[in-house]
């Protein structure tokens, strides 16, 4: 195998100093464009690539970043990914991604890992800090980190995220505009924020259509296929049951059709659903479904570039950011009775 250029090897071929070499390939003012630009064509001719590792321990950095999230096996953090790294790349950085699976363990190590220096920042995902730490006041000091799409209320940490209360009221009207008064829901893991925020725009729209919400219309899941299936079994073994389910995610909206089939009911013709995320399989689920888009990627790179203000220590209140949510109307509501 060839042994690799060094900074040495270019200053040589150049004939210029290493330390020279150095700045150039910095960018640094310090060299003149000519010999800046001849530099790296010497640096590009002998296949030169920097050592990252050496380079790190001199800025003191990991030059990586964790994206925390609670459950990967979910795609709906594919989209969320392909952003958060796209921003990353560009500065640098790479990205190092934790499955928290709502275990108390690991979400401690991943925060572990990240005060431990092994990474310089995180992207937060799972809507809750380790057990053991208390939210940060507003201007004090705390590792890098954005919470994105969840809530952590009184964190004092920057938030990317959009509107659930407004894009779960509408999602919910879309129901009542087709005639349903009958309408469920399936909430995601209470108290959660984001869970809870998603349950209030619901109960809005019910009540500024002048409808009640049954005893047990409510029922809990964890955004798992399972919970919603569980919770679409307990809707429906009460004596009064919907037309209507609006679930707190896609996954929960598969495992209630699920369901439903298994029960012998169609959707949309006995049965509405509406789910939330609007992930690659809901268009070729059967029938589509009709849920709330987030622009994923968007999300992902807004969050990536507010992470990246907060480890250059660019000193600022922390804020949230709202990125506008769309209901996408396909197949799986319809008027009550399928009219």
């Amino acid at each position: 195998m060839a042994s690799r250029a060094r900074i040495r090897d270019i200053a040589e071929r150049a004939g210029v100093s290493t330390a020279t070499v150095s700045r150039a390939l910095s960018d640094s003012s310090l060299v003149a464009k000519a010999t800046r630009d001849m530099i790296k064509k010497t640096a590009e001719a002998l296949d030169y690539r920097p050592n990252v590792t050496a380079r790190n321990l001199r800025i003191q950095r990991s030059m990586s970043v964790l994206l925390v999230v609670r459950d990967m096996s979910n795609p709906f953090y594919l989209e969320v990914f392909k952003g958060v790294e796209a921003t990353a790349r560009a500065a640098g950085y790479s990205v190092l991604m934790g499955n928290t699976e709502n275990d108390a363990e690991r979400e401690r190590d991943y925060f572990n890992m990240l005060q431990d220096g092994h990474a310089d920042g995180m992207i937060l995902m799972t809507g809750k800090l380790p057990a053991d730490n208390e939210p940060w006041e507003a201007g004090s000091p705390h590792p890098p980190i954005v919470v994105a799409l969840e809530m952590i209320e009184g964190a004092g940490l920057p938030h990317v995220q959009i509107d659930n209360v407004s894009a779960s009221r509408r999602a919910t009207e879309h129901l009542i505009e087709l005639g349903h008064t009958r309408i469920a829901h399936i909430a995601g893991p209470i108290p959660e924020q984001m869970s809870v925020r998603r349950r209030k725009g619901y109960r809005e729209a019910m009540k500024a259509a002048g409808l009640a919400i049954p005893k047990g219309f409510e029922v809990k899941g964890d955004f798992s296929l399972a919970s919603g299936r569980a919770a679409c079994k307990t809707l429906f073994s009460g004596a009064e049951t919907p037309t209507a389910i609006f679930c707190a995610n896609d996954e929960m909206a598969f495992g209630a059709i699920n369901e439903l089939r298994q029960m012998g009911r169609s959707v949309p013709e006995d049965v509405s659903v509406v789910g939330f995320d609007d992930i690659m399989f809901a268009e070729a689920f059967y029938p589509p479904l009709t849920t709330v888009s987030q622009p994923r990627a968007e999300i992902g790179a807004r969050a990536m570039a507010e992470l990246l203000t907060v480890m250059n220590g660019e000193a600022m209140p922390p804020r949230t950011i709202e990125v506008p949510a769309t209901l996408t109307i396909r197949g799986s509501t319809a008027a009550p009775g399928g009219a």
